[in-house]
């Protein structure tokens, strides 16, 4: 384990209101989640409050792989974090995403520690991107 860790940034054309409620919606959540192409997320349940937990399934093809974390910190329309745990993460390993008014839109940054090794952290990066990307066709 390491203590590698990532950043992406992004801006969304919707307020931080609507960006942030999109993490916290199991609908949305299954638009969004979706880290490569072809890839569906059949799965998504969230109890949004603080030490409640998210379980999110994404399929690729014929496999399922299941994420999972708990809400450390839930400010509205501002800050998120959560455990991030899936069968390619460490434990200890949390997502913090940060919501900034930007002009009529939001500024997204997103922040993932600790990883197995540097490619896991890459090929993270490349999932964070996308899924960036897809919050912002779904926003």
């Amino acid at each position: 384990m390491t203590d590698l860790t990532l950043t992406v940034e992004r801006n969304i054309a919707a307020s931080p209101a609507v960006v942030f409620a999109a993490w916290l919606d199991p609908a949305l959540l299954a638009r969004f989640m979706t880290p490569g192409p072809g890839m569906t997320v059949p799965r998504a349940e969230t109890d949004p409050r603080v030490g409640g937990r998210f379980d999110i399934v994404m399929k690729a093809g014929d496999q399922e792989i299941p994420h999972w974390g708990v809400y450390s910190e839930i400010t509205p329309n501002s800050r998120l974090s959560f455990t991030w745990q899936s069968p390619f993460s460490v434990d200890d390993s949390e997502v913090t995403i940060d919501f900034t008014p930007d002009g009529d839109g939001t500024h997204v940054r997103l922040a993932h520690v600790k990883f197995v090794d540097a490619t896991s952290r890459d090929n993270h990066q490349g999932g964070w991107v996308a899924i960036l990307d897809a919050l912002a066709q779904a926003a």
